[in-house]
């Protein structure tokens, strides 16, 4: 039998040293690969808060590119013709083809628009299968919406197309409908599904709207309640999507920590951030998986913790032939940490740059814009300057009448008085005054045709807009024997605008009429008002050839003409001064001659009214003299 001896004090401090280096170690390690995971999860969050910064500013840029177009659609007065009652079924078809083409060139998926009652009257998808023409979309939220306070938007599933898209819609002019872009984003969700995050926008229910994961679309953040589950099943938002909550389970110690996945997929870490998207309630966020990370660092800290207890402990024994080898392994472990780092610095540059670019862009963009608007106002100053010359000869026609009449009155006058007629003298001195007073208003009429825009909006009786641009074109058209039908309007009738400005595109007009139907037989031009209780329009027409249907919508453009000598800047600035005004200038041309229409805003008559129609002349006749 044998029997093992007893240990001794020396065996049990080798033994006590043992278990406390195995201790050591193992606390080391422990430390060791909390400290590393700390570190990656730190790097990760600052990673994905950079990359989540550029997946908010990308998503805004590409909202933003289509946000302005349902202003500008609400703004064409062709679009605004069709919600009217019994449109022209080819004006009808003409938008939707124009729609159809600003569709495929900005990238919105669909443009509509409705009238008051909700029924789509013009589609860009007109001639597909699913098109919306003849569709009632009046209850959805975004119309209702727009018709309330001018605009709306909504994310929802499409009725007829099934596909979900953002909505955004703008009240057309006087309430008369509503126009709708339908933005998609399967590009963004293509884009997100290249990163190794998972990117999802929920909206402030915290639905999801847009996933790079296809099968997250219309889950929910949190659990919705029964009303709200009706109130969107009866709006018809996301179809017959169940809402069920998304699979994310946030037990890992941390506010910002998940576990992701479902019955089909074991769960796996990530890293949750969000952000809120600027002018929407939509937030927008990311998951960025740690599990490879956080167990790559965490190896890595515990075999550098292992070794540098390794190597303390095996310092104690052989402090110096250790040492050496104890500092490179040291110096490299720090080298590959600045390695990461710089690879972690230069990334965050590289967004930080991105970003800074962007703003700029932004800035350059504000720029242009402006310098537009001042070339703008430039462009219509020359216009007016250009019709200068022709005012000018008209008005100089104009004053050697009443030239030739006052020295007339004079010669006669001096007669009068050696004969010592003096009351028929005096009558003669009162004509002399009256013609006098006649050249300052034709000049004053000359002058304030070449100021430059006042920019204000007063009462301005028609009657003095049609009389003084009467008094430009009459002698050209008596010169060319064309006959100008244009009666005075009552004095009682007023516009909202800035009457020199409106008595410039009367002229542009009657002068772009003349030159219509010049050398045509039998020549004419109509001047014609319509008046309600809120618009005044007025007309003017000839019996020219008309202008043709291809180049008919692009008259207003600038510098568009026909002439062989014109710049094409008059009706281009006409509708300018209109619009300015708060009215709408719109044309129809046929075979048998055109007619420019001007809508303006009915005002009530300045105070001198009352005076002015015990003075007027009679309605259809224009003073001669």
């Amino acid at each position: 039998m044998i029997v093992a001896a007893p240990l001794s004090a020396k065996d049990y401090r080798r033994a006590l040293v043992v278990l406390a280096g195995l201790a050591a170690l193992l606390l080391s390690g422990w430390l060791g690969g909390r400290v590393a995971e700390r570190w990656a999860l730190t790097d990760l969050r600052r990673s994905a808060s950079s990359t989540l910064g550029l997946q908010v500013a990308a998503l805004r840029a590409e909202m933003q590119a289509q946000s302005s177009l349902p202003l500008a659609l609400a703004a064409d007065p062709e679009i605004a013709r069709i919600v009217a009652p019994a449109p022209d079924p080819e004006l009808v078809e003409g938008v939707n083809g124009r729609l159809a083409q600003i569709a495929e060139a900005t990238g919105a998926a669909v443009i509509y628009v409705m009238g008051t009652d909700g029924v789509t009257v013009a589609a860009s998808n007109a001639t597909s299968e699913k098109s919306f023409l003849g569709r009632d979309y009046g209850f959805r939220p975004y119309f209702r919406e727009s018709m309330a306070t001018g605009s709306g938007s909504q994310f929802a599933l499409g009725t007829v197309s099934g596909r979900p898209g953002y909505y955004l819609a703008r009240r057309l002019p006087r309430a008369a409908g509503v126009v709708v872009v339908k933005i998609e984003f399967d590009a963004i969700e293509a884009a997100w599904r290249t990163s190794r995050e998972s990117v999802f926008v929920t909206d402030a229910r915290g639905i999801v709207l847009v996933a790079s994961d296809p099968a997250w679309r219309f889950k929910a953040l949190r659990a919705i309640d029964e009303a709200e589950r009706k109130r969107i099943r009866e709006a018809l938002e996301f179809g017959e999507a169940t809402l069920l909550p998304l699979p994310l389970y946030a037990d890992l110690g941390a506010d910002d920590l998940v576990r992701v996945g479902g019955s089909a997929k074991p769960a796996w870490p990530a890293l949750m951030l969000d952000a809120p998207i600027p002018g929407t309630e939509w937030r927008l966020h990311t998951l960025t998986p740690i599990a490879a990370a956080v167990q790559r660092e965490r190896a890595q800290g515990r075999v550098i913790a292992l070794l540098t207890t390794s190597l303390a402990w095996a310092g104690l024994a052989m402090l110096m032939g250790r040492r050496r080898r104890m500092r490179t392994r040291l110096a490299e472990a720090a080298a590959r940490r600045e390695d990461l780092e710089a690879r972690v610095a230069e990334r965050t540059h590289a967004l930080s740059e991105a970003n800074r670019q962007l703003l700029a862009e932004i800035e350059e963009r504000r720029r242009a814009e402006a310098e537009r608007e001042r070339l703008g106002r430039e462009l219509a100053q020359a216009g007016r300057l250009a019709a200068l010359g022709q005012f000018a000869a008209s008005m100089a026609h104009e004053i050697n009448q009443p030239l030739a009449a006052i020295r007339s009155y004079a010669d006669n006058t001096a007669i009068l008085v050696r004969r010592g007629r003096v009351e028929d003298a005096a009558e003669n001195v009162s004509a002399i005054g009256r013609l006098t007073e006649r050249i300052g208003t034709l000049t004053r009429q000359l002058k304030g045709f070449a100021r430059r825009a006042s920019g204000r909006r007063e009462p301005v009786r028609l009657a003095d807009i049609v009389r003084g641009s009467l008094e430009v074109v009459s002698w050209r058209a008596a010169q060319a024997g064309i006959a100008l039908d244009a009666p005075l309007p009552a004095p009682d009738l007023a516009v909202l605008g800035d009457g020199p400005r409106l008595e410039q595109v009367v002229v542009n007009l009657m002068q772009n009429a003349l030159d219509a139907v010049t050398g045509r037989p039998e020549p004419w031009i109509a001047l014609r008002v319509e008046a309600s209780e809120e618009r005044i329009a007025v007309e003017v027409a000839d019996n020219g050839p008309g202008i043709p249907e291809a180049v008919r919508a692009q008259v207003f453009d600038p510098f568009f003409t026909t002439k062989s000598e014109g710049l094409g800047l008059g009706l281009a600035i006409c509708r300018g001064i209109v619009e300015e005004c708060g009215g709408t200038l719109g044309l129809h041309s046929g075979a048998d001659g055109t007619t420019f229409r001007m809508e303006l805003t009915r005002a009530p008559a300045p105070a001198d009214a009352a005076q002015d129609k015990r003075n007027a002349k009679p309605v259809g006749s224009l003073e001669a003299i």
